[in-house]
């Protein structure tokens, strides 16, 4: 696993490979959005988009690189439990704390 700071030197690199994700949103939001956008210093609903996807990938990997939380991680994989149980169980506790 890399380390937040080897992730955040990736994420500045200008020139690292991007790929096309299509997501259905309300028309409502999109409006707001492209709006928004200029009023914050955005060229493109797109572009203000990513921000907050950025924004929110930080706020919870912050989280998830806590050392009690990278401790309970390992031992719960030591004590055999799947990836996909630990997974579920992450993400269900992230949205109760959010």
């Amino acid at each position: 696993m890399k380390t937040l700071s080897e992730k955040l030197k990736r994420r500045m690199t200008k020139d690292r490979p991007r790929t096309t994700v299509t997501i259905r949103l309300p028309e409502d939001v999109v409006e707001d959005l492209t709006e928004m956008a200029p009023v914050l210093g955005f060229s493109t609903c797109e572009s203000l988009i990513r921000v907050y996807i950025s924004e929110g990938m930080r706020k919870d990997e912050s989280r998830l690189n806590q050392p009690e939380v990278t401790t309970l991680l390992e031992s719960l994989k030591r004590h055999g439990i799947a990836d996909e149980v630990i997974s579920e169980v992450l993400a269900e506790t992230l949205q109760k704390i959010a």
